[in-house]
């Protein structure tokens, strides 16, 4: 069985990018995440130790996103996979989307993002 915890819209103020005046200026960037996971025994405890702790993680992707700087939203991807994964054993796989809105594109868009799934392995 697999259930889904759904975390959307989580913003900060980074320094991400391959242009100097990203590095240097900064831009909000913002994740969403989808974290597969059992839930049964949450629902049968009603007990947050038996869950992941959505607040927590939130506070974990922001704090990533506000962090040490990277050139590619596929690296900002895949760094908070990587601590979602580390930092929540509950959690079997998990779906990032880093979306870059201000992202120095010569046109109009609404939007750029970037997603990346990862799985916990089976070790």
């Amino acid at each position: 069985m697999t259930d889904l915890i759904t975390i959307t819209g989580i913003r900060a103020v980074g320094y991400h990018g391959v242009y100097d005046h990203e590095r240097r200026d900064g831009q909000e960037f913002v994740a969403d995440l989808v974290l597969e996971l059992d839930l049964s025994r949450a629902a049968d405890t009603d007990d947050v130790a038996d869950t992941v702790h959505y607040g927590e993680v939130a506070e974990r992707v922001a704090a990533i996103l506000s962090g040490e700087p990277v050139n590619l939203l596929e690296r900002l991807a895949a760094r908070i996979a990587d601590a979602v994964l580390t930092e929540c054993p509950l959690v079997r796989a998990v779906t990032v989307t880093v979306h870059k809105p201000q992202a120095p594109i010569p046109v109009p868009f609404g939007d750029v993002s970037v997603a990346v799934r990862r799985e916990r392995s089976r070790a």
